[in-house]
């Protein structure tokens, strides 16, 4: 995969746009020293080239009602490239798994997964995670608090 090239006012659109997706294309432009149209075509630019993938919100999952978070570290049977391939589309498909890692080494993949409380949280793993086909272990840590968490990658501009 190639790194695209940026330059200065490219990667400082990313760098106000990963920290505030919700400010206008006027004040946007400001901050980078352009006017609105060609601020506006960069943006456009950059989402077409897949740079800025999606604008989002982030929610805080206790205040809806998901206390837990827990690691799950999934052991796989297989790793045929078609196996792989079925266990993420699998994960994929589960509300509860919000992120999903294929690793190297002993464990196959990380999961990122919410839980309103342990109770649903054990339900989920033992309907939806041990019983997987081709799993042939789950090894889970729960969080106990989370002392960083940034949303996407450092942007130097």
């Amino acid at each position: 995969m190639a790194i695209q090239k940026f330059d200065q006012i490219d990667l400082q659109i990313l760098g106000e746009l990963q920290k505030n997706g919700r400010m206008t294309n006027v004040e946007l432009a400001q901050m980078v020293g352009l006017t609105a149209p060609p601020c506006l075509r960069r943006v456009r630019a950059l989402e077409e080239a897949g740079v800025i993938r999606s604008y989002h919100a982030d929610l805080d999952p206790a205040k809806l009602g998901y206390g837990i978070t827990v690691f799950a570290m999934v052991s796989l049977r297989s790793q045929a490239e078609a196996d792989l391939k079925a266990f993420e589309d699998y994960v994929g498909q589960l509300a509860e798994v919000r992120e999903c890692y294929m690793l190297n080494g002993e464990i196959d993949f990380l999961l990122k997964v919410v839980a309103r409380d342990l109770q649903s949280f054990q339900s989920f793993l033992t309907a939806h995670l041990t019983s997987a086909p081709n799993v042939t272990s789950v090894k889970t840590s729960l969080t106990i608090r989370t002392a960083k968490q940034l949303a996407g990658i450092p942007v130097d501009s």
